[in-house]
């Protein structure tokens, strides 16, 4: 009986297994109920009562080593299988959905890069205003339509104070508080008291640039338009400046680009006419500089501004501007591509 203690013991000493399934059929065949190890202790009460003594102790460390053995080689291959596989088991068992970055934050980013390139710093400002910031600075006439109800959203009266218009009120904030030369852009989003329709909203976004230095001239109001127009859409985009009026800019203009869809040649999208408007722009108003503290026979300047709904709707071929702010996830998955 000693002898077969022996051998099998050291029959268990030499096992090695290769997975944790090969560990597990090595339990089963030394260890379970009919396993050979078991099969000893069957035999047991055959030994003589002079010798059960010993047998039974070699009996117990024999079991004692085998599950020993054999529970280190089931370990060891579950430790290998998991650091092999990279398995986090921390991880929800389902996966989380995406989200992506919103079509007027892309939009926004791009802008601003495509400024940053040739010296623009981003600069922002205060949502609700006061009427010096967003009108009287900027040369609006006191019986101008937008400082009417029907046009503005007003918090207060007398003094004015109501959500800003348009984000010209942060190029009045930085002229105020700096000297030329400034270069400058100003993102943000505006209120109007308009009804809500697909192709307008009361609240959307704007982002204009504002340039102020000795010598700077409509030229090179032209030439920076020219170079954000084709870095934005294509190289071979052309633009036009029509005469338009602001009461801030002197001269001042409509820009239009050519449309990217038809390449000019006319398409629903431009109405046939092979051009897209996209901002209004011009020569600061020398009044506008001397209002702000600088000084306007020494300095000049130019301004533009653009909607930036209305260039991601062109952009990404959306018609209805109301699907920007309905947070409709169908909507916005489209969009997840664009920042991966």
């Amino acid at each position: 009986m000693q002898e077969k203690i022996e051998e099998l013991l050291s029959e268990i000493r030499s096992l090695k297994a290769s997975s944790a399934a090969e560990a597990e059929a090595l339990r089963i065949k030394y260890l379970s109920k009919k396993g050979l190890v078991s099969n000893l202790f069957d035999q047991f009460k055959s030994v003589a009562a002079e010798e059960k003594k010993a047998v039974g102790m070699s009996l117990n460390r024999l079991k004692s080593e085998a599950q020993n053995i054999i529970q280190q080689l089931k370990e060891n291959n579950e430790a290998t299988s998991s650091s092999a596989s990279n398995t986090d088991l921390t991880r929800p068992g389902s996966p989380f959905p995406l989200g992506g970055h919103h079509p007027i934050t892309l939009v926004r980013n791009q802008i601003v890069d495509i400024f940053a390139r040739i010296g623009f710093i981003v600069s922002e400002g205060p949502e609700i205003e006061d009427d010096w910031h967003v009108f009287s600075a900027l040369n609006f006439p006191l019986d101008h339509p937008a400082r009417d109800m029907q046009d503005t959203f007003f918090i207060n009266k007398d003094p004015d104070i109501l959500l800003r218009t348009h984000t010209s009120s942060v190029q009045v904030r930085v002229m105020e508080k700096q000297q030329p030369p400034i270069r400058a852009i100003f993102p943000g989003r505006v209120f109007r008291n308009e009804a809500i329709s697909a192709r307008a909203h009361c609240i959307f976004h704007q982002i204009e640039g504002l340039y102020v230095d000795e010598n700077v001239s409509f030229a090179d109001l032209k030439q920076t338009l020219l170079y954000f127009a084709r870095e934005f859409f294509d190289e071979k985009t052309e633009i036009r400046l029509r005469p338009s009026y602001f009461p801030f800019t002197e001269p001042s203009a409509e820009m239009d680009v050519s449309c990217s869809i038809c390449g000019g040649n006319g398409c629903s999208v431009c109405k046939h006419t092979g051009w897209l408007e996209i901002m209004g722009c011009g020569m600061v108003d020398p009044k506008v500089l001397d209002l702000c503290g600088i000084d306007s026979q020494k300095y000049t300047g130019f301004a533009f501004g653009m909607g930036i709904e209305r260039i991601a709707m062109l952009k990404y071929q959306i018609k209805d501007i109301r699907l920007f702010f309905e947070n409709d996830i169908r909507f916005l998955e489209q969009f997840q591509s664009a920042i991966h």
